[in-house]
């Protein structure tokens, strides 16, 4: 298999009032940018997020991994656990992200979906609620929506939301939130998963979800002749 061409950058990136470290992706061509929003206690060297993000740059999807917290903020979440809850914030620097990417040059002009993990899937869907304009699809792995309140009910994004068999908890908490969505929706249940994907194979089906969902609704039609 011919390996794939891609630019690769590691940024800090102004978000609201602070800057934020990212790792950007962008393979050449792409058809569109996912960009991730990590889970309670993790960041942007998520192994599993970064697992994802690999098997949606090899579909042509550029990947932005950012830490949504400084490095000070990480520290104190250590022993408080309070900042990881902080969904508005997450969501604001989520959404100021989303704006600088849309300008930044390898990756302007691409459509922008979002993917978001445990606490992350609802800043990601806050975001998207706030920026209709151009996110394009949303994607939760083992995701807590429910902690996005009223603002499920503004989403009108293509969603995704992916659950464990073995994770009955966050089973029930998706089932009520894809009640509030507004747009597309669909809830994936994978067979013999708990929270976190660790079970053999289990990673690789919620990747093989996502590439597609992303590909469907990020990816431009062609435009017919003349137009």
């Amino acid at each position: 298999m011919n390996a794939v061409r891609m630019n690769l950058e590691r940024l800090e990136i102004p978000a609201a009032d602070v800057v934020l470290e990212a790792d950007i992706a962008v393979p050449r061509p792409a058809h569109g940018m996912v960009l991730f929003a990590h889970g309670s206690g993790s960041s942007r060297h998520s192994p599993r997020n970064r697992h994802v993000a690999g098997e949606l740059q090899r579909a042509g999807l550029a990947t932005v991994l950012a830490d949504l917290l400084t490095p000070r903020e990480e520290r104190a979440d250590l022993r408080t656990g309070e900042v990881r809850f902080d969904i508005d914030r997450l969501a604001v620097r989520l959404a100021a992200l989303a704006d600088w990417l849309v300008e930044h040059e390898p990756t302007a002009g691409l459509r922008v979906g979002l993917f978001g993990a445990s606490t992350g899937a609802a800043a990601a869907l806050v975001a998207a609620a706030a920026r209709p304009a151009f996110v394009r699809a949303v994607v939760s792995r083992g995701g807590r929506p429910d902690l996005a309140g009223a603002a499920l009910r503004s989403v009108r994004q293509p969603t995704l939301l992916i659950v464990g068999e073995c994770d009955p908890v966050v089973i029930t908490l998706n089932q009520e939130a894809l009640k509030e969505l507004g747009g597309e929706r669909c809830l994936e249940t994978i067979p013999g998963a708990s929270h976190l994907f660790e079970e053999p194979g289990a990673l690789e089906q919620v990747a093989e979800l996502a590439r597609e969902w992303f590909l469907r609704h990020l990816t431009r039609a062609p435009r017919p002749p003349g137009s």
